[in-house]
């Protein structure tokens, strides 16, 4: 497999491990502070359905599954620059350097997605959510791209 190619398959793995575990988190999250597991993921799609988006607290089609095919292309994005660190980065210097490399990364896109990004583009979830609640959200997050690599190596 070249070297692009392969690269592409880890992102693949790594940002949806990464998307699954961190909306596993939104779902219980969002069921302590919002009283809805949707909601938090319904507030992703404000992308594109703007504040109405904010106000969804029940599944839908056009606001849940909106809300997480961009959370999780979102998170293949960042399972790139994850596996680029990790390529880069050269011999791992133990068996939690990719866990490390993980939080890391969450910490880089929490700092991304919430103060570097225009108020329209942000997540969305984090106007839903305590802080707490963001914290334990991106945390699943770089655990969640860390463990496929960990599950990779000899």
């Amino acid at each position: 497999m070249n070297l692009f190619a392969e690269a592409t398959s880890r992102a693949l793995v790594s940002g949806t491990t990464a998307s699954a575990l961190s909306t596993v988190a939104l779902a219980a999250c969002g069921a302590r502070d919002c009283r809805s597991v949707f909601a938090p993921v319904n507030a992703v799609s404000h992308w594109l359905w703007r504040d109405a988006a904010l106000r969804q607290q029940h599944p839908s089609l056009r606001y849940t599954l909106t809300g997480y095919v961009i959370h999780h292309a979102m998170s293949i994005l960042w399972g790139a620059a994850y596996e680029a660190l990790l390529y880069t980065d050269g011999a791992h210097r133990s068996r939690w350097h990719p866990y490390a490399a993980g939080l890391g990364v969450a910490a880089t896109a929490c700092l991304v997605d919430l103060k570097a990004t225009p108020r329209r583009l942000t997540p969305g979830f984090e106007r839903k959510l305590s802080a707490r609640s963001l914290t334990l959200v991106y945390a699943a997050f770089g655990i969640g791209l860390a463990l496929t690599r960990y599950a990779r190596r000899p």
